[in-house]
């Protein structure tokens, strides 16, 4: 079995140590982050593995709070004439009083440094390059333990990334990653194990392993993804009601159909949360606001559709009706009963399963409501929307999820994927519909179809 790489995660309190491990481990309840100082006061530690096999282990360590004192103190401690390295000097100041008390949480740093194969030092890119940094790498130096500077905050107006580079390299720290724990760049992890094999070339094919582990796992949360939002949309397209021809029972069904729509989306919302492992507080947003994980713009507003650029027809702004058809299948067109049953024996056996409980449901009065082409439209938009920023979102984000405009102008003015207009003649595929069939084979490769056009654009 392969020995894992033991990695300490040191720097200044409140850089983000405890943010970087969060979006590593993917775990959003991994330590305490705050923007008081000093919130991290022991070391925790984390494995990460590939098929049960410890490949990496983390090390959340406590803030450096003064390594301008420590320096000095390490100095005073070498005698007259006497040469030791770093390792001898921290471990004679490890030894001392001072260690237990005074600096007792840099004394904490330094033991796990020492006891670690390297060191991720996290910087705070929007802060300037003061004394305090250069003497605590110094110190940290003195470990003598690979070092690999991870400039935090890069995505800030205000970061400085440029003079870290100079003072970093000044100090012959030129092997750096940028790595913003609260939206990372997608190819962010390997940056950051490919930039660590440059520094412990031994360690390199567990860090490969990982990366590549790491990225089969990101596209497996991906297409399960992109499964979740067609599942859902092929059930809204199948979703059909009978309603009697009266305007008040039909004003009802209309509400109840609403309804189970919402909670149809709510659902999509909270599987997709739940699969990239976010809470449903951590998915709010400013343009289409979710509240505690629930779309609080409307789905069935016409101002909804406007705002992500879907365009609102006659028939999405009929009051009560907002976003169902009514279908009455023949037109307006009046026929007897017996040319409504010659039309189902004309069509033979196929348009008589597929229709012909609709046909006759005419005869009594009845009409059929479905989901309007523009509510999937935007079922499809706010989905991928969310997606989208999901695959973006560091897991030590503590500010509302910001949803971006969806790029994706087909789903607002093309025609509707094929599955979709296949799903509408087959009420059996929707779960929103009484003696749904959901595992039949011809509805499972629409579905399959509908993500692959799903992953594609």
């Amino acid at each position: 079995m392969i020995k894992p790489l033991k990695l300490a995660v040191v720097g200044h309190t409140n850089v983000g140590k405890t943010s970087l491990l969060r979006t590593l481990l993917r775990d959003v309840d991994f330590g305490e982050v705050s923007h008081r100082p000093s919130t991290t006061r022991h070391v925790e530690g984390a494995r990460l593995l590939v098929a049960g096999e410890p490949l990496l282990e983390l090390y959340d360590t406590p803030g450096l709070e003064d390594a301008i004192a420590l320096l000095d103190h390490l100095e005073r401690l070498q005698r007259p004439g006497e040469r030791l390295d770093g390792p001898a000097r921290l471990s004679r100041f490890l030894d001392t009083a001072e260690a237990r008390q005074r600096f007792e949480q840099e004394a904490k740093v330094l033991r796990q440094l020492l006891a670690a194969d390297a060191g991720l030092y996290v910087i705070d890119a929007r802060e300037p390059v003061l004394a305090k940094y250069k003497d605590e790498l110094a110190v940290l130096a003195d470990c003598g333990k690979p070092l690999l500077p991870v400039l935090n905050f890069t995505n800030a107006a205000s970061q400085r990334e440029g003079e870290w580079r100079e003072a970093l390299a000044r100090l012959g720290l030129h092997a750096l990653v940028r790595f913003d724990t609260v939206a990372p760049p997608l190819d962010g992890e390997r940056r950051l194990y490919e930039s660590l094999a440059l520094l412990i070339e031994s360690a390199r094919p567990q860090l490969e392993r990982l990366v590549l582990d790491h990225e089969q796992q990101s596209e497996d949360r991906r297409q399960a993804a992109i499964r979740l939002i067609a599942e859902l949309l092929i059930d809204c397209a199948a979703c059909r009601r009978s309603v009697a021809s009266q305007p008040q029972i039909e004003q009802g069904e209309i509400a109840a159909l609403h309804q189970t729509v919402r909670q149809r989306e709510q659902q999509c919302v909270e599987a997709l949360l739940r699969l990239y492992a976010f809470r449903t507080d951590d998915a709010r947003a400013s343009a289409l606001p979710l509240a505690d994980g629930r779309w609080g713009d409307d789905l069935f507003n016409p101002e909804t559709l406007r705002q992500l650029g879907v365009k609102v027809g006659g028939g999405m702004a009929a009051g009560a009706a907002t976003g169902v058809g009514i279908d009455l299948l023949v037109g307006g067109v009046t026929l007897g009963a017996a040319a409504l049953l010659g039309a189902l024996a004309g069509g033979g056996l196929q348009t008589a399963r597929n229709y012909g409980s609709r046909l006759l449901g005419k005869l009594k009065g009845q009409r059929e409501l479905s989901i309007d082409d523009n509510v999937l439209r935007l079922l499809a938009l706010r989905q991928r929307q969310l997606l989208g920023a999901l695959l973006t979102r560091g897991h030590a984000a503590t500010t509302p999820l910001q949803l971006r405009d969806p790029q994706d102008d087909a789903w607002r003015e093309a025609k509707l994927p094929e599955a979709l207009r296949k799903a509408r003649a087959h009420p059996e595929w929707s779960s929103l519909n009484p003696a749904a069939r959901l595992d039949q084979a011809e509805r499972q490769e629409q579905v399959l179809r509908l993500s692959e056009e799903l992953g594609g654009n």
